[in-house]
């Protein structure tokens, strides 16, 4: 005879799985923590204040 199977649980289980691999999509999708996000901001304005004090001339204005 075959083993006694708890079909709710094994719903349960499924519809865990599926949330959990819906949410790692969207993470790798949509997110970085505000701690990365806020540490790559202050990385690329510490490269822009480098490059531009390493200029030969004036600032640039992008307007023209």
């Amino acid at each position: 005879m075959g083993e006694l199977v708890n079909l709710r649980r094994i719903r349960k289980r499924r519809s865990k799985d599926e949330a959990e691999r819906t949410a790692a999509a969207n993470r790798s999708a949509f997110g970085i923590r505000k701690d990365e996000r806020r540490r790559n901001e202050l990385e690329r304005a510490a490269v822009r204040r480098t490059i531009d004090a390493h200029r030969l001339e004036g600032p640039r204005d992008d307007d023209d």
